[in-house]
């Protein structure tokens, strides 16, 4: 089988604790390792304002998984995500090289202004 690049967000009921969240987080985390994923980056945004309303919720706490994986993974992923209450919704896409090259360059800060500036003053 094929691996391919993936990149999921999703977003957690605001009324959830931390703990409530970073579980929840986790247990996605795991079920992406259990079936042979590679964890690439995993960020955490943070409660957000919604676009919209969601559920009669106006904010949300975003989480977002770039990882490599089988197509298989993919079903029992989003699968899991349609079984948990937590969450409002979620979004997975597959990777072409340009957006893997993006992320990469992403990770490693290079669009970062500040650090650019702080770096050429150094």
């Amino acid at each position: 089988m094929f691996k391919y690049d993936y990149e999921t967000v999703f977003i957690l009921n605001p009324v959830l604790s931390d703990d409530q969240m970073k579980d929840t987080v986790s247990k996605f985390k795991q079920v992406l390792v259990d079936n042979g994923a590679d964890i690439i980056n995993e960020e955490k945004w943070g409660l957000k304002k919604l676009a919209y309303t969601i559920q009669h919720k106006n904010t949300g706490f975003y989480s977002m998984f770039e990882y490599s994986g089988t197509t298989d993974l993919i079903d029992k992923l989003e699968t899991e995500f349609r079984r948990e209450e937590s969450i409002l919704r979620f979004l997975t896409i597959r990777l072409d090289k340009h957006a893997v090259a993006y992320n990469a360059r992403r990770r490693n800060g290079e669009f970062n202004k500040k650090a650019k500036k702080e770096e050429a003053a150094s």
